[in-house]
């Protein structure tokens, strides 16, 4: 499994480098997360410089992509012509956004009139982009899911295993970076965020 991790100017480390870091315990089953970026360097939005590991036409071809969210998520909603770069397939891959993410994802067409989930100071955006919110962490439809609050990034990267692997898998995954003594609470949580939505079957590599 090939994963783009969007990563724009302005981006928030949570959404970005957890999720990256989560699906990456899957290595030993051939799993890749990538930072992908539009520009050879990206800033985030405390400052950190990150140099991207694919360009933007990687998640074109990726078999799973994930917009992280960011200050400058609203200024890249209106960019037309960074959004037609952006070629994304539901019915291939599955895909998921973060927080301000979502309002990226809006934009593409790969949210329709389903609810999702954001962040709180995204929903009047989301909202204004035609989308039901959701007041929930989590939410997922066939291959396109939404998460909402810089700490359900967890969440994405657990449906995303559960999807492309096994529940199994994810449990381990998560289990790999939970807190020491907290292990199962953590797995518990997120297998009950996603469970609901990881049965589908649709047509995915992996």
């Amino acid at each position: 499994m090939q994963i783009a991790i969007l990563t724009f100017d302005g981006f928030n480390e949570l959404d970005c480098f957890v999720p990256a870091t989560i699906l990456n315990r899957m290595k030993k089953r051939g799993w890749a997360a990538y930072i992908t970026s539009p520009t050879g360097q990206v800033t985030s939005m405390n400052g950190v410089v990150v140099r991207r590991q694919k360009p933007l036409e990687f998640a074109t071809d990726a078999d799973a992509v994930l917009i992280g969210s960011g200050v400058r998520s609203r200024e890249l909603a209106d960019d037309a012509d960074l959004l037609s770069r952006i070629r994304l397939d539901p019915l291939r891959q599955l895909i998921g956004a973060q927080c301000s993410g979502t309002l990226l994802l809006a934009r593409l067409g790969l949210i329709g009139d389903l609810p999702a989930c954001t962040d709180l100071a995204t929903k009047p955006w989301v909202i204004e982009a035609g989308v039901e919110v959701l007041d929930a962490p989590f939410v997922a439809h066939g291959n396109v899911a939404t998460a909402g609050g810089c700490l359900a990034s967890q969440y994405l990267a657990t449906w995303m295993i559960a999807r492309g692997a096994s529940m199994r898998d994810a449990e381990e995954a998560i289990s790999s970076v939970a807190p020491v003594g907290e292990k199962e609470r953590y797995v518990s949580q997120a297998v009950a965020a996603v469970a609901p939505f990881a049965g589908y079957a649709g047509t995915v590599a992996a």
